[in-house]
């Protein structure tokens, strides 16, 4: 299969939603394939989203694509009647700290932004020719660090990953191929990363679109 992926040094943006009570729902309703969504379907544009206690991270690799899955969760949650904060934050490598959105890079953030949107271009152009990994292999690793730096080591052998924060997506192209590449990760990621297989939206619903949320630590963690 042909190599599939978001440059490294694509943006990182995460939402921060405070669910009151209705955490676990709203990663329920995220990971449900009945979620009706305008969302984009292609693997480089997956939002990962973990949670902790009521409180639900959600980490897209453009704001746009982060405001949209904001305006998702608060359709979510005027349909369902969930009382929600959301912020939203930029990561800040230099400062290695999440900062408010509109506080410009310390780089030429147009230029960055640019040449990220050129890459994306150039992924969807690629999936639109190869179609999309049928399996994944997520990895939750201990740092922002560490995901970086593994996913360099990643890119540079052709795998498809995704990286949003300290959380790695590596697309697989059947359940065995997915199983032998967990394995692999298992032994060569840094100490304390966790490695699961999951199927992609394609093999669980294929007459719908993928899901573009991928859940880390499951539903009740």
């Amino acid at each position: 299969m042909a190599s599939v992926y978001v440059a490294s040094m694509n943006d990182e943006w995460r939402l921060e939603i405070d669910a009151e009570g209705a955490g676990n729902e709203i990663v329920e309703r995220l990971a449900s394939r009945e979620l009706e969504h305008d969302l984009s379907e292609a693997f480089g544009d997956t939002v990962i989203v973990s949670r902790d206690g009521d409180t639900v991270f959600l980490y897209a690799g453009s704001r746009e694509q982060a405001d949209a899955a904001a305006d998702l969760v608060a359709q979510l949650a005027e349909r369902h009647g969930w009382k929600l904060t959301t912020q939203l934050t930029r990561w800040h490598p230099d400062a290695e700290e999440w900062k408010d959105p509109d506080e410009p890079l310390p780089s030429d953030p147009e230029s960055r932004r640019a040449e990220h949107e050129e890459a994306i271009a150039d992924e969807r152009a690629e999936v639109d020719a190869t179609g999309e990994p049928r399996f994944e292999v997520r990895v939750d690793l201990d740092s922002h660090r560490d995901a970086a730096r593994f996913t360099e080591q990643l890119e540079a052998e052709g795998l498809p990953v995704v990286r949003r924060w300290k959380y790695l997506v590596v697309g697989a192209e059947d359940e065995d191929a997915a199983k032998a590449l967990a394995e692999r990760l298992r032994r060569e990621a840094p100490e304390g990363s966790e490695v699961r297989v999951e199927g992609s939206g394609r093999v669980a619903w294929e007459e719908r679109p993928p899901n573009p949320f991928a859940i880390f630590g499951g539903l009740g963690a």
